[in-house]
């Protein structure tokens, strides 16, 4: 390896950080431009602005915006499964930086006579460096800076978008990984360890576990072998040059664990804890302290009537452009689905929505009729269920289309937890449960998952991530998501 490619590897994080403002920088000065030049393009020619007029304010434009990327959270080298706080972050930002710079122009044009000889003298100097009197408020055009943000905002969506890929693309390839240990080889271990080989391009290279009991050294687990055990940690971390280690012992002692903190500390090896009750940190919670003793606890649920007015209207919004302008492709599948097989073209079936309450499911039927009831989905690309058109449908998930109708009946959402069949749910556990706190929706996160294959009931942690964090804003990000994965094919078998 040359001793370029030893650096990288070894400050990817850094270097992709650096990048990463580099391109955030030339994305927003070219909204910048691009709005000008929009507005110059279509504006009469009276009211022409030359681009020396905008200089001071495209400047404080992107320094705003950067420091606002940075406030939000934009620059951090934790991402999301799905990138899904970060297009989250990219929306807040660029709002918060609009009304920023707005505030700014207004406050650092000229300075003001009333600061001298007062308590705010000191204040001078600075606010001379940053001033902005030469800004002529009847020199620009307020709309080239509105669509500067627009522009930002979308920009800076896609250049994220992109760069999350080619992230993904330089994790899947190897590079950047960092080498991890699991601690445990219970049920906990073994969650992290599928979540591991699941999503190769989170950049965690699983190298293998650590087990308590000296006697299981060697052996595998699934596809992964016990490396050794506790006393044999620090030889493993100079072996494999470990990078994280994952303590997934929730079932052991307190002064076990702790232990075992204490020699990871003194080995100085970055270390993660998985808690005795992690699925509750699924949850929005609080701490607490009684006398120094901290406490869980979740805050008390309460309905937002306007969130819901506002999800109700997004969904009305969204089916209805969906029914509208996919009228002639509902039509197009009904006549190819009858030609192909005799039977009904929509399949009902019953499910279970909010509260647990039976609701019946409408889709284009995509299995011969003698196949169609209430069994397990198909899991393969090639079950002969599935009929030829019904493989298409799935592929693409266009056989959900007529699930809008559920959603103008009130019964489902276009972003929720997907609806299960009453069989399976009646096996659900309490926290399994949590799922019928949302209305199903046709799309979720589970949907534009990695996990996507796997059965729903399987992959809770999606589910209880969207119930507990759902707003507009997040609803917006996984359309937008689910738009990709039907472009791309990643739909059902």
């Amino acid at each position: 390896m040359t001793a370029l490619g030893t650096y990288v590897r070894r400050n990817f994080e850094p270097l992709v950080l650096s990048v990463q403002v580099i391109v955030d920088l030339i994305v927003v000065v070219l909204a910048c431009l691009l709005s000008w030049w929009l507005r110059e393009r279509f504006a009469p020619p009276e009211t022409a602005t030359p681009l020396g007029v905008y200089r001071e304010i495209f400047s404080l434009t992107a320094a705003v915006c950067l420091v606002c990327f940075h406030w939000f959270g934009m620059y951090s080298p934790i991402k999301s499964l799905l990138n899904v706080e970060e297009f989250k972050s990219v929306t807040k930002s660029s709002v918060a930086a609009f009304f920023v710079v707005h505030a700014l122009i207004v406050f650092l044009r000229g300075t003001t006579q009333e600061a001298q000889g007062s308590i705010y003298e000191w204040l001078v100097p600075l606010h001379k460096a940053v001033d902005l009197s030469g800004v002529d408020e009847l020199s620009y055009s307020r709309i080239t800076l509105v669509l500067a943000f627009v522009l930002i905002l979308l920009l800076t969506m896609l250049s994220r978008f992109v760069s999350f890929k080619a992230i993904q693309n330089l994790h899947r390839r190897g590079i950047g990984h960092r080498n991890v240990l699991i601690i445990g080889t219970g049920p906990t271990a073994l969650r992290l360890q599928r979540k591991f080989l699941l999503v190769p391009t989170l950049g965690l290279n699983f190298i293998g576990f650590v087990d308590k009991d000296p006697r299981n050294k060697g052996r595998m687990i699934e596809r992964s072998r016990v490396l050794g055990d506790f006393t044999d940690l620090e030889y493993l971390l100079g072996r494999h040059k470990i990078g994280d280690v994952f303590v997934a012992l929730p079932e052991e002692s307190e002064a076990e664990v702790m232990g075992l903190v204490g020699t990871l500390e003194d080995l100085g090896v970055p270390y993660h804890v998985v808690p005795r009750f992690f699925h509750l940190m699924s949850y929005k919670v609080r701490i607490e302290n009684l006398d120094s003793i901290p406490l869980i606890a979740r805050p008390e649920r309460r309905d937002n009537l306007l969130a819901a007015m506002g999800k109700r209207g997004l969904d009305i919004a969204v089916a209805m452009t969906v029914m509208t302008v996919g009228a002639m492709f509902f039509l197009i599948s009904a006549i190819l689905i009858k030609r192909e097989s005799p039977g009904p073209v929509f399949f009902h079936q019953t499910r279970i929505g909010k509260d647990g309450r039976p609701f019946r499911m409408i889709k284009f039927r995509t299995m011969h009729t003698t196949a169609c009831g209430d069994a397990l989905a198909p899991d393969t690309d090639n079950d002969p269920r599935v009929t030829r058109m019904g493989r298409f449908l799935r592929r693409y998930s266009l056989d959900e289309l007529p699930n809008f109708l559920n959603v103008l009946r009130g019964e489902m959402s276009v972003v929720g937890p997907r609806p299960e069949m009453p069989f399976i749910v009646d096996t659900y556990g309490p926290l399994d449960r949590e799922r019928l706190r949302a209305k199903p929706g046709v799309t979720g996160l589970w949907q534009i998952s990695y996990a996507r294959s796997n059965a729903i009931h399987d992959n809770i942690d999606y589910d209880l991530y969207y119930i507990e964090n759902q707003s507009l804003l997040l609803d917006l990000v996984i359309i937008a998501l689910t738009g990709f994965a039907v472009v791309k094919g990643t739909g059902a078998y």
